[in-house]
């Protein structure tokens, strides 16, 4: 790999479920490393003063955004179903992305917690769908156990901390060197800014 880049998701963000199933094909493609790193957007909102989604509080906005994800799913030939409760709570599937990135599992598992949520309007939350989301990715039904030890739970904290030390204030996100980039829309453009940059 010549370059590399920091990906920024938060599980219930609509946007990163585009990231999330294309990053991985256009960064080796251009001999590029991801480092996936999960974070949570509520400390994030919070601190703007939001207790939801900016697409809950500007209903134009969100009826935009989800009219936005349908075309693009379609034109990308992603299965797109719109759960029923916006935004999802991600917190276990984060920490279990965290214990999962300890057996280099954390893209697969990623993408199966997107697919289950966005793509078959699968509720996250419940522990039931994150074990599906296990399974598909080749990992054990008892990495739930690893999720809640105190060890991952300070690793996402610290992770949603460093975001925001960073100026993070969206998901998606991509870092190269000192840059940010934000948004699906500008993941190609991160990305030939990594292939630029001598690690």
């Amino acid at each position: 790999m010549t370059g590399r880049i920091t990906f920024w998701f938060d599980f219930a963000s609509t946007y990163s479920y585009l990231s999330v199933m294309r990053i991985g094909g256009l960064a080796a493609a251009r001999g590029i490393s991801v480092s996936w790193k999960p974070f949570l957007l509520g400390p994030v909102f919070a601190a703007q003063g939001w207790n939801t989604s900016p697409f809950n509080l500007f209903p134009a906005k969100g009826r935009y955004m989800w009219r936005d994800l349908e075309r693009i799913c379609a034109a990308r030939g992603l299965s797109f179903c719109r759960p029923d409760s916006f935004p999802q709570n991600g917190l276990l599937a984060a920490r279990l992305a965290l214990a999962a990135a300890e057996e280099d599992r954390i893209a697969a598992f990623t993408q199966a917690v997107f697919q289950a949520q966005f793509g078959q309007g699968a509720d996250i939350a419940d522990e039931r769908v994150l074990q599906g989301c296990l399974r598909v990715s080749g990992l054990a039904p008892g990495l739930v156990q690893r999720a809640l030890d105190p060890a991952i739970k300070s690793a996402l904290r610290a992770q949603t901390d460093e975001a925001i030390a960073m100026g993070i204030f969206g998901a998606p996100s991509f870092t190269s060197g000192a840059e940010l980039f934000w948004g699906d829309d500008r993941l190609e453009q991160a990305l030939d800014h990594a292939a630029a940059v001598t690690i």
